[in-house]
């Protein structure tokens, strides 16, 4: 289960709106276990190519080098990954099953037409194969 303020989740679907017609993605930093808490966000650049942006977002590896920097000040961790998706459903892509992490949540937002719609959070199965949901809890 992840849980997330109606304020953060607020600012996760601005982030979105703002990114349209390209993907826009973050870390979420916050306390690990059975319950996840989302306690904090750090919005990222979308380090993919132009022509690329509209359909994916690149994360690189100074991006978490400088998130785990951050959340370790603030006392956190990293937990996962939000982004949205352009005019498409809140659902993981192939690409998304190609580089995701057991071990974070990803809260992916459904962006039509400029206006963000709804999120929904995955966890990727131990075994890779596959993406199943995980209850997100707005509180």
């Amino acid at each position: 289960m992840l849980e997330v303020s109606p304020t953060i989740l607020n600012q996760i679907h601005a982030e979105g709106e703002e990114a349209y017609p390209e993907e826009g993605a973050g870390f979420l930093l916050g306390k690990g276990g059975e319950i996840r808490q989302v306690q904090a966000t750090i919005r990222l650049p979308n380090a993919r190519e132009d022509t690329a942006r509209h359909r994916r977002y690149l994360i690189t590896a100074d991006d978490m080098v400088s998130a785990e920097k951050i959340a370790e000040e603030r006392n956190m961790e990293i937990i996962g990954v939000y982004h949205s998706h352009p005019d498409h459903p809140n659902r993981p892509s192939e690409y998304d099953l190609e580089w995701a992490l057991p071990w974070f949540s990803y809260v992916i937002t459904s962006v039509h037409e400029g206006r963000a719609l709804d999120s929904r959070s995955w966890r990727l199965k131990d075994d890779r194969t596959a993406f199943v949901e995980e209850k997100l809890v707005i509180e």
